[in-house]
């Protein structure tokens, strides 16, 4: 069973984007099992195929710390039917990550999401048009209203790309907000990369925004493209694996508190 694993999640990388491309492989492996199930056992709770446990790419258990989550997880497999896809598996890729990337090296993942904050997506605003202007104010600025108000984190924005040194005071105030249990890490750098975002995962994380509004206010330029130049099929192929990842990362949040 391990090889099998690995052939179905082979090395799960910390990007959920690249995640979902290596996922998008033509042959997939054909559902082996009848039903999945959760037992707890070492104060986690573990992921069973017809009593089996299942592994990781990293060939570690593959666990949640809570039940709640745990059967999530189960539900995900309980789900595939004739074949076993991992693009429509989007919490147990991120529980991989998790397992595989995180809890060894949480400080490093942490890093990446402070360099998010370096120069995060909410800070640059366009010139014009107006419309996009006002829809990029009603979006964002509530994020560093929230930012301000509850860490005293006070950020400079910007018109156009140069980018713009933000006060240290700030990016300390928010680095200390990103959650330092490895699940709730996971998710949020998860939802960073989804979004280019940290502040806007940072505040999903603490329920300032719900994930609706954070994933609106993500897509505030592409939405506003998609009015202008209309809809590319493939496009929102890969909008919607994003947005189920983002829904995974989020039911993580939920779970782990």
């Amino acid at each position: 069973m391990r090889d099998l694993f690995e052939s179905i999640f082979p090395d799960e990388p910390l990007d959920p984007i690249a995640a979902a491309r290596r996922a998008m492989r033509p042959q997939l492996r054909r559902r082996f099992y009848q039903r999945a199930e959760v037992e707890d056992a070492e104060n986690e709770f573990r992921l069973l195929l017809d009593g089996r446990p299942v592994k990781t790419p990293a060939r570690r258990t593959l666990a949640a710390p809570s039940r709640a989550l745990a059967q999530q997880l189960a539900a995900e497999w309980d789900a595939q039917r004739d074949v076993i896809d991992p693009a429509k598996m989007p919490l147990t890729r991120l529980a991989n990550s998790i397992i595989d990337g995180v809890i060894d090296t949480p400080s490093a993942v942490a890093f990446e999401v402070e360099r998010y904050l370096a120069c995060d997506l909410v800070f640059y605003r366009a010139g014009g048009p107006a419309g996009l202007v006002m829809r990029q104010a009603k979006a964002w600025d509530p994020v560093l209203a929230w930012a301000r108000d509850a860490m005293g984190a006070r950020f400079l924005l910007a018109e156009g790309i140069v980018f713009v040194t933000q006060p240290a005071q700030a990016l300390a105030a928010a680095s200390s907000a990103i959650p330092k249990d490895p699940w709730r890490l996971g998710a949020v750098h998860s939802l960073t990369t989804l979004t280019g975002s940290a502040l806007i995962a940072i505040a999903l994380a603490h329920g300032a925004l719900s994930v609706d509004a954070a994933w609106a206010a993500a897509h505030v330029d592409e939405d506003w493209n998609m009015e202008f130049w209309g809809r590319d099929e493939l496009a929102l192929e890969h909008r919607a694996a994003r947005f189920s990842g983002m829904r995974a990362a989020a039911a993580v949040l939920e779970a782990i508190t």
